[in-house]
């Protein structure tokens, strides 16, 4: 079964790239998560952001 992915909508053009550095560790207790949920790491790590926003009172755009 494929992973799921964001499917928010897209602005006009592609979006930033976004680097992230992390210890191979860290990466490997998030691949585990988002393994055992069926959802890609990026997905996880953008639903996260928008999570932390709205708890900071911020409405997140895109």
């Amino acid at each position: 079964m494929p992973k799921t992915k964001d499917r928010t909508p897209k602005g006009e053009g592609r979006s930033t790239a976004f680097q992230l550095r992390i210890h191979p560790e860290l990466h490997d207790q998030l691949r585990e998560v988002t393994e055992d949920e069926n959802i890609t790491l990026s997905c996880w790590l953008k639903d996260l952001a928008r999570r932390e926003l709205r708890r900071c009172g911020i409405e997140p755009k895109g």
